[in-house]
């Protein structure tokens, strides 16, 4: 995979949420990870500001990066500090070595590597915070010594592959190839109470060509079939957190039929998607289709920006000012109706007026492609900065003269929108007087509508006076071909359970029971 730049800086208060996990295998031969829920700790806040420069930065940025406590164990309980960017970042424990020596690693479908700290970190200090793995304590340790890196959003985590034996509940994966990490980011790393990520994406996205722990379940034969899914509980008044089950599903998890469409690429769990509903009304954006990825590794539900800001201004979230935009709208926004009337290439519109610039004949800008002509090809540093926000403003405006909005009407609600842009720096609170009344945000997925309600969409931390309420919503523009690209994280995958076949290269979804 290429790099993707997208910079996206996030500034977000947190909260933490506590969970204790057991590892099963029941007669059904599934091998379930169950999650129970403690309390959220207020005390526990941390401002985090990450910014990436990729796709695998960007889920980083948007993973939860706020760390709970990790408390004592019992003989059948390990309890742990899950993972939490607003809600849930779910994570357990694995055994690595002979005998197994103990890391707590995020179950993550967005990354395909396993990787814990290294005894041989000595120059980091992030990892004098967590458990380390020790070489030559372990009977089954093999010898490897390949360099590895792995970029993510608040920075690299590096070091080298060694091979173990890789305990995962009670089963046990022979040889398994490992990054041993010997530098972490200081600032993410330092609080971090998870130690590592155990990736269960496809082998296409692993560092180093490393076969991935799933895989080697799978070929080892000892999961059921090869199947896994994810039962995120967002009932916050339940101790029971959710459960994921290698080797099939738990029929007790979801209602009704999986709904499956196929994997159509490989490396995240990526398939297409369909329109964008807000309020039960499409916006367009993805009619003709948009790749999405479901990530188990990613809290909120991520977007282009141009959908990602008619979303939050349905639902009254905060944003900052777009003086380019605003000018877009002054200056052009009548030239765009006119054009888009008279039946113009929408595509084509901001390079016709002057305002998108490229140097090739396919340009790409605010994560919309655009084919031009030379003729159509126009230098002007100020129109580039401008390129974007006019992009955003033709979708806009081609949504509300679907509805037959008046003229006055779509430029005002189009200048509203330059007023509501995501925050790269912050949260987009609402007020949590009015989740009630909130519209429905829909998403189109093999034909079938799943819908979000406010209260599964909004997270909220704190009580009474001191509550906080923030979007679930941010902003990413991936340009083609690999985007328009939406993340679909724990927020959707707590509304539907999330079936990941890996037999049959495809992905369910079924509402969560």
């Amino acid at each position: 995979m290429g790099s993707i730049s997208v910079d996206l800086i996030f500034n977000l208060l947190l909260s933490s949420l506590l969970f204790s996990l057991a590892f099963s295998a029941s007669d059904d031969g599934l091998v379930r990870i169950g999650l129970k829920k403690l309390k959220f700790d207020q005390n526990n806040r941390l401002a985090t500001q990450l910014e990436s420069k990729d796709l695998e930065g960007l889920r980083a940025s948007i993973r939860k990066y706020n760390f709970g406590t990790t408390h004592g164990n019992t003989a059948d309980t390990d309890i742990v500090g899950l993972k939490n960017y607003m809600d849930a970042q779910y994570f357990g424990e694995i055994g690595v070595g002979t005998p197994p020596q103990k890391f707590t690693v995020i179950f993550d479908t967005g990354s395909s590597n396993l990787w814990v700290p290294s005894a041989k970190c000595y120059f980091s200090v992030p990892c004098y915070f967590h458990s380390k793995y020790i070489s030559s304590s372990s009977k089954s340790y093999k010898k490897n010594g390949k360099s590895a890196a792995i970029q993510y959003g608040s920075g690299a985590i590096s070091g080298f592959f060694s091979e173990d034996n890789i305990k995962v509940g009670d089963l046990v994966v022979k040889g398994q190839e490992f990054i041993e990490a010997t530098r972490e980011p200081s600032v993410t790393f330092l609080v971090a109470k998870f130690d590592g990520i155990l990736g269960l994406g496809f082998k296409e996205i692993s560092v180093g060509n490393a076969t991935p722990v799933w895989y080697n379940m799978v070929k080892q034969g000892l999961v059921k079939e090869p199947v896994f899914s994810f039962w995120l509980n967002r009932n916050l008044k339940e101790e029971n957190g959710g459960e994921l089950v290698f080797g099939g599903v738990d029929p007790k998890h979801y209602k009704g039929k999986h709904s499956y469409v196929p994997v159509t690429q490989k490396g995240y769990w990526q398939f297409d998607m369909g329109d964008v509903l807000i309020d039960g009304k499409k916006s367009g954006y993805c009619g003709g289709g948009c790749a999405a990825i479901a990530d188990s590794g990613t809290s909120l539900l991520a977007g282009p920006t141009t959908v990602i800001t008619m979303i939050n201004h349905a639902i009254g979230a905060s944003g900052v000012v777009s003086k380019e935009c605003k000018a877009v709208v002054e200056l052009y926004g009548v030239s765009i109706m006119d054009l888009l009337l008279a039946e113009a290439q929408p595509k084509k519109i901001c390079s016709r007026i002057g305002l998108c610039t490229f140097d090739g004949t396919r340009g790409v800008s605010g994560g919309i492609e655009t084919v031009v002509e030379e003729k159509d090809r126009r230098s002007s540093g100020l129109h580039d900065t401008m390129c974007p926000a006019c992009e955003m403003a033709v979708v806009w405006m081609q949504n509300q003269l679907s509805q037959n909005q008046t003229q006055d009407r779509i430029l005002n609600y189009v200048s509203e929108l330059c007023e509501r842009l995501p925050s790269p720096m912050g949260e987009s609170a609402v007020e949590c007087g009015s989740i009630s009344s909130m519209p429905s945000v829909s998403f189109t997925i093999g034909g079938k509508v799943f819908e979000l309600s406010s209260k599964e969409y909004i997270l909220k931390v704190g009580e009474g006076d001191a509550a906080q309420c923030i979007s679930g919503f941010t902003g990413l523009d991936v340009p083609p071909p690999r985007g328009p690209l939406w993340i679909l994280g724990d927020i959707f995958m707590g509304r539907y359970h999330t079936v990941f076949d890996y037999g049959r290269s495809r992905v369910g979804f079924a509402e969560a029971a």
